[in-house]
């Protein structure tokens, strides 16, 4: 204020102190520097051209500081943030793109990162802190993750064309023993049930292919490379696909998660309940 002003009492009455404090304050601050920063050999104060570097560096910082300051305000006010987001396959192609469009448009400004992974891959990134929300299935999570359901989808059996099994309304799983299987990868929790299932019944799944990508998978049924499993959501948007449900029904339930042992910012707070909004307006 001094250097503004190029006088001492002039600054003290800006800045409602009186003048001797802004005196001391001006030669503490260079004898901690080890220069003079002010000629006071004038009428009027003057920069030294030590002070004028030192005052563009102050003006500088004192500039982002208060830049930081309106930022956290954004962040206060939800003008601005960012949510870090896992979903699984089936959730990102029947219910994230909807909840991300009516964010979007509450929201302009939040910035969402999404991940595409498997409910199991999802649900460790959640625990170590790598992702803020999951949109996911929800069977055997931890008790280190906090969940609100959100849909519950019945897994069908997705048949190529003229498929024996299509002649039956409910497919016993045993008669799936000796037919090519075409599951999701690994890090899925619907590879999981099918393999628990394959197991219960007494067999070793024959799969012939894994992924991750829906319409790759489709394409392959299509081609009578193999048997697929999805939720009938998912199932009730290919018209082409023969599909039937199994004798002893599988469901999943999906839902969002976070976790409970670390901090979960505004932003994805925001982003859970109009999640949850979009889900009850649908």
């Amino acid at each position: 204020m001094v250097s503004r002003l190029q006088h001492f009492s002039n600054a003290a009455e800006r800045l409602h102190v009186s003048q001797p404090s802004v005196t001391v304050a001006v030669r503490k601050l260079e004898e901690e520097l080890g220069v003079q920063l002010l000629d006071r050999s004038r009428k009027r104060i003057a920069l030294t051209p030590e002070g004028q570097v030192f005052l563009q560096r102050v003006e500088d910082i004192l500039g982002r500081v208060t830049d930081a300051v309106a930022e956290m305000n954004d962040y206060r006010q939800l003008q601005k943030g960012s949510v870090r987001v896992g979903i699984t396959p089936i959730m990102g192609a029947v219910l994230f793109p909807f909840a991300f469009a009516h964010f979007q448009k509450q929201f302009p400004q939040m910035n969402i990162t999404v991940m595409e992974e498997g409910s199991l891959a999802i649900r460790t990134r959640l625990e170590q802190g790598e992702l803020d929300v999951g949109i996911l299935i929800t069977s055997n999570l931890s008790a280190h993750l906090q969940t609100v359901p959100i849909t519950r989808g019945q897994i069908l059996a997705c048949l190529p064309p003229g498929h024996r099994l299509g002649r039956l309304e409910r497919i016993p799983f045993a008669a799936l023993r000796d037919e090519p299987l075409i599951l999701f990868r690994e890090d899925t929790y619907s590879r999981q049930i099918i393999l628990e299932e394959c197991e219960k019944f007494g067999f070793t799944p024959q799969i012939v292919f894994s992924s991750n990508q829906i319409g790759t998978i489709m394409e392959l049924v299509q081609q009578g490379v193999g048997i697929a499993f999805f939720i009938e959501e998912i199932v009730r948007r290919q018209p082409d696909i023969l599909s039937r449900p199994l004798a002893e029904p599988l469901y999943l339930v999906a839902g969002l998660a976070w976790s409970r042992e670390r901090y979960l910012p505004k932003a994805a707070k925001t982003f859970i309940d109009s999640f949850r909004e979009t889900l009850h307006s649908a």
